[in-house]
């Protein structure tokens, strides 16, 4: 059976920043406090020229070029996504934008957990035989479905879009992985359809509306993320066959860096060992594992053989880990 190789990342690069004094300016808040409270010092945001479809297209572009794979030799695309330019899907269009001319391409939905939810998924292609080269892309445009005016949750969010290249190989580099589910905890953070009826005709009526800007309780998602994610990572190094001390990196979904700082205390990772760039980013959702994977490809922080345990968490709720060794 094939195994999983990651030869190549890449990220796009978005030229609007905001920072949290910028924010101060629309809403009751300060740089000092968000920045002790989150972590976060500015994010960035798409220009109305910039599509989701695009900047996952740039991601993309960059994780192939630094695995030295052609687009012509791409079999699959898997776009985990929250915002897509259309909501039938996204997928298709990074797909004839790269000229990725023989790949099949779809979305996955798992919000802020989607891109560790899609580098499994995609995995499974390559172990069975049928694919050899799959990119795996995390992209999402929060600003479109973020409310401006709600500071609580305003200052967290930003955009972005990061990307790997996953290809066939004899070695098997993802060691370990498990997934999770509950919906019983939907409620905490949501991006929900907000219908409005319309009579169609007689008294038949159609629900036609739109989406809510995002809601959040921050409180719950916080308790959540720090007791389980911990636990996820267990159960997957324990299916890789590893402790934590083997880990030479934790990339988490970049959220909250007290989240990120318990998550480390609890597995008992030093802090030089975790991976963090959400003071520049914020939460990018599905975009923040990759980038935050990609920055530190190219800074040389992960080398080649390191093992990295990452892990998303989110709304669904939604969470996993993946054990991965680099290159």
């Amino acid at each position: 059976m094939p195994g999983v190789s990651l030869v190549g990342s890449g990220s796009a690069r978005l030229t609007i920043p905001l920072s949290n004094d910028d924010l101060s300016q629309r809403v009751d808040t300060s740089d000092e406090w968000i920045a002790a409270r989150t972590g976060i010092r500015q994010r960035h945001i798409a220009a109305p020229d910039e599509s989701l479809a695009s900047l996952a297209t740039e991601a993309a572009r960059n994780a192939l070029a630094m695995a030295e794979v052609a687009a012509e030799e791409v079999d699959l695309i898997v776009l985990a996504t929250s915002t897509p330019d259309d909501l039938f899907g996204s997928a298709c269009r990074v797909q004839v934008a790269l000229g990725a001319t023989r790949a099949v391409a779809f979305d996955l939905t798992a919000a802020c957990s989607g891109f560790v939810f899609a580098l499994v998924t995609a995995a499974q292609y390559i172990r069975t035989g049928v694919f050899k080269n799959v990119v795996v892309i995390g992209a999402d445009v929060l600003s479109r479905w973020t409310d401006w005016d709600d500071r609580t949750t305003c200052v967290l969010f930003g955009d972005g879009a990061g990307a790997v290249v996953l290809q066939a190989a004899e070695r098997d580099r993802l060691l370990g992985f498990e997934l999770c589910s509950d919906g019983s905890l939907n409620h905490c953070l949501n991006l929900a359809y907000q219908p409005e009826s319309e009579v169609l005709v007689g008294d038949i009526t159609v629900q036609k509306g739109t989406f809510a800007p995002i809601t959040m309780n921050g409180r719950e998602v916080y308790k959540f993320a720090v007791n389980r994610v911990p636990e996820v990572i267990e159960k997957a190094l324990f299916r890789a066959n590893l402790t934590t001390a083997d880990i030479n990196w934790l990339v988490l979904h970049q959220a909250n860096q007290r989240i990120l700082d318990a998550v480390a205390e609890r597995l008992d990772v030093p802090a030089e060992r975790v991976v963090s760039n959400m003071a520049r980013h914020g939460n990018t959702s599905a975009a923040s594992i990759p980038i935050a994977l990609d920055e530190a490809v190219r800074a040389g922080k992960i080398k080649a053989e390191d093992v990295i345990a990452t892990a998303g968490f989110g709304a669904g709720l939604t969470w996993g880990s993946a054990i991965i060794r680099w290159g």
